[in-house]
């Protein structure tokens, strides 16, 4: 954000670095994402990601 409200940035140059941060950090994901599920299964991640949204929510709401 900083770079692009700098009047002597390019506009342009700013959006193409955030959107190639996007892509590799997505791309970092699927990556890390296809080699925990070879370790694995898709049933312990199921419960792993459930547990994990709920503490997220119970965090949200004790700090609200």
């Amino acid at each position: 954000m900083l770079f692009a409200a700098d009047k002597d940035s390019s506009k342009l140059t700013v959006f193409v670095g955030a959107a190639l941060a996007l892509v590799l950090t997505s791309a970092i994901g699927v990556a890390a994402g296809s080699i925990v599920s070879q370790y694995v299964s898709e049933k312990t991640l199921q419960y792993v990601a459930g547990v994990g949204f709920i503490g997220i929510g119970l965090w949200t709401l004790i700090k609200a």
